[in-house]
């Protein structure tokens, strides 16, 4: 059974990817490949940039596969407003 979500830190924000909800726009790799990279495994990697690029990035997520909560709002998806 494939994995709903996967999430990834780096101590300030977690970033959650919903792969059945990715339509590969290719938006968050084009605008931060630092972070964001399909030919590497993990493809996220949270040191690749601050925690403020990282946030806007995610922003532009048109399909909503990608979202993200900061470490102390624990269970709380900030651009979506849904609890986990």
């Amino acid at each position: 059974m494939p994995i709903e979500k996967h999430e990834y830190t780096n101590g300030e924000v977690i970033v959650v990817w919903k792969p059945k909800l990715c339509q590969h726009s290719t938006i968050c790799w084009k605008g931060l490949i630092e972070v964001f990279n399909p030919k590497e495994r993990p493809w996220i990697k949270m040191d690749g940039a601050s925690t403020e690029r990282i946030i806007d990035q995610v922003k532009q997520c048109p399909s909503g596969a990608l979202s993200y909560y900061l470490n102390n709002e624990l269970n709380k998806e900030i651009n979506t407003g849904e609890p986990e």
